[in-house]
């Protein structure tokens, strides 16, 4: 796969301190691999906690390199907005799916699955499997 057809990554956080800094530190850990394209969408357009549809759409355009893109959310409403956003089917790109996994172990794993060029398939799987990472 070439380094343009990359699976994207939004990151979607009631808090865009959140996403944003999920996201930095996603794209840290990844190491020297293929930049994968991440975008956060955090918060409301003015700056306060909650999610938005807009900022949501923007971020998914944004990432999308034909590959598909993995949506990864914090808390309950974001899941909402996401979904309504899929059901409405033409606010994302093609090839867009939410993914349920943690979110931060999660988008971790998605976007060090996707430095390697895997399809979107791969990086789901990848994200969901954070689900069994023990810490004690």
């Amino acid at each position: 796969m070439s380094d343009d057809r990359l699976v994207g990554i939004v990151l979607v956080s009631h808090s865009a301190e959140v996403a944003a800094s999920v996201a930095e530190l996603a794209k840290s850990l990844a190491g020297g691999g293929r930049a994968v394209p991440v975008a956060p969408a955090g918060g409301t357009e003015g700056g306060g906690l909650g999610t938005s549809a807009e900022l949501i759409a923007a971020a998914a355009a944004a990432v999308d390199r034909g590959a598909g893109v993995a949506v990864l959310t914090d808390l309950g409403s974001a899941v909402l907005t996401v979904k309504a956003l899929l059901a409405e089917g033409d606010e994302l790109p093609d090839g867009t799916r939410l993914v349920d996994a943690p979110f931060v172990e999660g988008a971790v794993a998605a976007v060090v699955t996707a430095t390697t060029g895997a399809d979107l398939d791969a990086v789901e799987a990848a994200a969901a499997e954070a689900y069994t990472y023990r810490k004690v």
